[in-house]
């Protein structure tokens, strides 16, 4: 469940808001000399104002395959290099598209929910199965399972509380 909710502020950073984030390319793949490499091992980020992301390749020859990414990517910016360093600004988002990205928000935000909840299942088939078994006892399974179904509340609030955050973030202008 810790691990779910890891995954669920990951995909949260990788949806855009109006500020520059580096979090926005966390996901970015780049064809690397044949294989596919994750933008971070590649490059470093500076934001040096609100709308701006500087992307500076550690080996300058990568730095058209890093382009070709970012362009391909879908955080929606057009990068533009002058041989050292690309330069994204972001656009400003429109009413429309912020709409859009709080529904993608609620929609990842469900899926990590339902993650959350199969966790809790297998957990507790796990319970049963131990109770059935005679590896413990009635009670201590019902103990477990009450503190399993807190513990289930408890991450699930936890990404509703992230997901509104994220939502207010959006809907910021």
């Amino acid at each position: 469940m810790e691990r779910t909710l890891e995954a669920t502020g990951e995909d949260f950073a990788s949806v855009r808001t109006g500020r520059a984030n580096p979090g926005l390319y966390a996901k970015v793949m780049v064809d690397y000399y044949g294989s596919y490499t994750p933008l971070q091992q590649l490059a470093s980020f500076n934001v040096p104002d609100a709308r701006t992301i500087l992307i500076t390749p550690y080996d300058v020859s990568a730095l058209r395959e890093i382009e070709k990414a970012l362009s391909d990517s879908e955080v929606g910016a057009n990068p533009s290099n002058d041989g050292k360093t690309i330069r994204v600004t972001m656009p400003q988002l429109t009413e429309e598209r912020r709409k859009e990205f709080v529904k993608l928000i609620k929609s990842k935000a469900e899926d990590h929910k339902i993650g959350i909840r199969n966790h809790r299942r297998k957990a507790k088939e796990a319970i049963d199965k131990q109770v059935k078994d005679g590896e413990i006892g009635e009670d201590d399974g019902a103990r477990a399972e009450k503190e399993l179904d807190a513990n289930t509340k408890r991450f699930i609030d936890e990404i509703d509380e992230m997901a509104k955050a994220k939502e207010q973030e959006l809907m910021e202008v």
